[in-house]
C-alpha cells in the first residue's frame, strides 16, 4: 500500500497561478520596531482622510482590502489576501469539483492572463488558449481590477451565459467568446493502454483526488495488461498547474520504493521539511516517462523532479513553469486567509527550480499548427513581474511552449515516449537506474 502523507489543507487552482501550500492554523508573532508602527500611523491617517474626504463615499471594506493586496502583491506573484468567499471558494476547489468556466488565470499588465484552461470545461470547449489575455467580462473592462474581482465576475449560476473578450497574440483583433457557465467536474487522472502494452496516466491537477484516481488507473490498466506484456508507464504532466502538496508527495511515492521526495526550506534553518517515500512502488519497478512542458508548474514540476533526481523516470519534453515558492494559507477567521510564500521546495538532489525549471533529459519540441504559431504561451515564472529569483535562475529563464494536440496521432512528445519505450528509439537516459541516483544529504 501506498503511504498519505500526513499533511493538511494546501492551496490550489484558485488565484494568482497554480499554488502548493501548507494550511497552518498558528503563526508565531514577531513584534514591529516603533519605526515600523509610526510607518503604520501614516496608513491609519491616509484611510481616515480617504473616508472622509474623498468625492464619493467610497467602499471601506474594499479599500483595506485593496491595501492588504497591493502589501501582498508587492512581495511576489503568489501572495495574496483571500476574503471569506475566494477563502471558501479555494477549500471547494482542492475538493476537485466547482462552478465555473474551468480556466486557470493570473494577472498581468492590468489584464486577466490564462495559464491553462481544464481538460473537458466550457473553456476549453469554447477554444480559450494558455497565453490568452482577458481584456472585457460581459463588455466591462478588467483593467482596475484586482484578480479576485476578476474571478469573481466570472463566476456565476451554472447554465447562465457570459461573454470574454480576449486578445490573442498574433490575432488582427480582439476575439469574443460566449461560454455557458456549468460545473467543473475536474477529472484528476485520465488513463488508457496505448498500443496494447503501454501505460498511459495523465495526471490533470493535485486535488484531493488525485492519488487515489491514480492508483485505480495503475490497477486498471495492470489487469488489461498482463505483466509480462506490459512495457512500462508514461506519466504525462503536460498542463498540470500544480495543486496539493500532499497530492504530489502520494504521486512520486505511487512510483518510488524510497528516496527523498522534495524539502522545503523557509527563512529559517529550523523550518526546513523533509518529505521521503515508502515502501511500495505499485508499477512494479516498470520502466516510466514523464511529460513536461511549458504548462507543467508547482506541484506537477516536484513529481517531475523527484522522479527524474531518484532515476526512477526519464523526462522528456521541454523546461516546465518553473514555479518553485511554497505558500502557506494562514487562516483568518471570519476574515478569511492570507496565503503567504514562506519557503522555497528542493527537489532530492537539493536544487530549486524556482525561475528556472525541469529540465527535461530529453529535450522533444511540440510542433505548433500555423494557425496557433506565435499564440501560445512560452513564459514561465522568469517571466512574472515581481517573482522570486532562483537560486540558478539564468536570463535563458523558465517556461517553454504549452501546447497538447487534440489527437494523439499528432502529438511528438508521447510518440517518443512511445518509441522509447518500444525500442525504436533509443536513449543513455533510458531506462532510468535507480541505483545510479545521486541525492544531496
Amino acid at each position: 500500500m501506498i503511504r498519505r502523507a500526513s499533511l493538511v489543507f494546501a492551496g490550489a487552482l484558485l488565484g494568482a497561478t497554480a499554488t502548493v501550500g501548507i494550511y497552518s492554523a498558528v503563526v508565531p508573532a514577531v513584534a514591529a520596531g516603533n519605526s515600523t508602527y509610526k510607518e503604520l500611523s501614516i496608513f491609519g491617517d491616509v484611510f481616515e482622510r480617504v473616508r472622509a474626504q474623498y468625492v464619493t463615499p467610497p467602499d471601506e471594506q474594499k479599500l483595506v482590502e485593496n491595501a492588504i493586496n497591493g502589501m501582498l502583491s508587492s512581495l511576489d506573484p503568489h501572495s495574496s489576501y483571500l476574503n471569506a468567499n475566494d477563502a471558501e471558494d479555494m477549500r471547494t476547489q482542492t475538493k476537485g469539483e466547482f462552478g465555473g468556466l474551468g480556466i486557470e488565470v493570473t494577472m498581468e499588465e492590468e489584464l486577466v492572463k490564462v495559464i491553462t484552461p481544464i481538460d473537458d470545461t466550457p473553456a476549453a470547449r469554447a477554444g480559450i488558449l494558455a497565453g490568452d489575455f482577458i481584456s472585457e467580462i460581459d463588455g466591462q473592462s478588467v483593467r482596475g481590477l484586482k484578480l479576485e474581482d476578476a474571478v469573481e465576475k466570472m463566476r456565476g449560476a451554472v447554465g447562465t451565459p457570459i461573454k470574454l473578450t480576449v486578445i490573442r497574440k498574433g490575432a488582427d483583433k480582439p476575439l469574443d467568446f460566449t461560454i455557458t457557465r456549468d460545473i467543473v467536474a475536474v477529472r484528476a487522472v485520465k488513463s488508457r493502454v496505448e498500443g496494447g502494452d503501454v501505460g498511459y496516466l495523465r495526471v490533470i491537477s493535485f486535488t484531493e483526488k488525485t492519488t487515489d484516481d491514480l492508483e485505480k488507473a495503475i490497477r486498471k490498466i495492470k489487469a488489461e495488461v498482463p505483466a509480462d506484456k506490459l512495457k512500462g508507464y508514461v506519466l504525462d504532466l503536460r498542463l498540470n498547474p500544480g495543486g496539493l502538496l500532499d497530492q504530489a508527495i502520494n504521486v512520486s511515492d505511487t512510483f518510488l520504493e524510497k528516496g527523498e521526495v522534495v524539502s522545503t526550506r523557509g527563512r529559517n534553518q529550523d523550518e526546513t521539511r523533509r518529505f521521503s517515500a515508502t515502501d511500495g512502488d505499485l508499477t512494479d519497478g516498470k520502466p516510466v516517462i514523464v511529460l513536461v512542458n511549458g504548462g507543467s508548474a508547482s506541484a506537477s514540476e516536484i513529481v517531475a523532479g523527484a522522479l527524474q533526481d531518484l532515476k526512477r523516470a526519464t523526462v522528456v519534453g521541454t523546461r516546465s513553469f518553473g514555479k518553485g515558492s511554497v505558500q502557506t494559507i494562514i487562516p483568518l477567521g471570519a476574515n478569511g486567509a492570507l496565503r503567504l510564500t514562506t519557503a522555497l521546495y528542493y527537489t532530492p538532489s537539493g536544487k530549486s527550480i524556482q525561475g528556472t525549471g525541469i529540465t527535461p533529459d530529453i529535450k522533444v519540441e511540440q510542433p505548433l499548427p500555423p494557425e496557433l504559431q506565435g499564440k501560445v504561451k512560452t513564459e514561465g515564472e522568469s517571466g512574472l513581474r515581481g517573482h522570486i529569483q532562483g537560486q540558478s535562475e539564468t536570463e535563458e529563464g523558465s517556461g517553454s511552449t504549452a501546447y497538447v494536440p487534440p489527437e494523439a496521432k499528432d502529438d511528438v512528445q508521447l510518440g517518443y515516449a512511445l518509441d522509447l519505450l518500444h525500442g525504436t528509439k533509443t536513449d543513455p537516459s533510458f531506462p532510468a537506474s535507480p541505483d545510479k541516483a545521486v541525492v544531496k544529504k
